[in-house]
């Protein structure tokens, strides 16, 4: 399977969180009638599709696939968490964290750059447990040099012990609520 982010000209990468040969158990239509489908979470911005699949798709839980009609996926469309059956939901966060490890200088970045949004709040807020302080000792400590990666950034910020965790904690959160004010990571249409 491919793997890699989304460039300009391709479609976006996704990571298949669940993978239904006989289709949606909710599906009322005949099993004849039936498509395979997959369900996956863009490696780019965290979007949501479900993939209608060729009968003869080799696909498996974790794999990393084009999101557009072409080996072995027939359809594709954007979804809601809702949308999402049970074994993708339970696939999901494990998926984001595979995503976070593979792009790590990615999601550094973010602690290296973050800005302020409002006068009053700074995206690195947005992140669940970094409150004023907190945040200023991640300012801080990159005002000395650039963090290097997840290790570097627990080492020298006082109080966050798992910056990773803390990422893909707002991806999720980002990925499951409809009606967040502001949003870093997850796009939404």
């Amino acid at each position: 399977m491919t793997t890699g982010n989304r460039d300009e000209s391709s479609a976006p990468i996704a990571v298949v969180l669940d993978f239904l040969p006989h289709g949606r158990s909710d599906d009322e239509r005949p099993q004849y009638e039936k498509e395979p489908l997959a369900y996956a979470v863009s490696v780019g911005e965290f979007r949501l599709f479900e993939l209608a699949l060729s009968e003869d798709a080799d696909i498996s839980i974790g794999d990393r696939l084009p999101v557009e009609r072409g080996d072995g996926v027939e359809r594709a469309r954007e979804i809601e968490y809702e949308d999402l059956p049970g074994g993708a939901r339970s696939e999901l966060a494990y998926a984001i964290e595979d995503v976070v490890d593979a792009d790590e200088d990615r999601f550094v970045e973010f602690y290296n750059d973050a800005q302020p949004i409002t006068t009053r709040l700074h995206a690195l807020n947005l992140l669940p447990g970094i409150g004023k302080k907190l945040r200023n000792n991640v300012l801080e400590a990159r005002k000395r040099r650039p963090f290097e990666n997840f290790e570097d950034i627990e080492a020298r910020v006082n109080g966050l012990h798992d910056p990773k965790d803390v990422l893909v904690e707002r991806i999720i959160e980002e990925i499951e609520e409809t009606d967040l004010k502001y949003r870093i990571f997850a796009r939404r249409e």
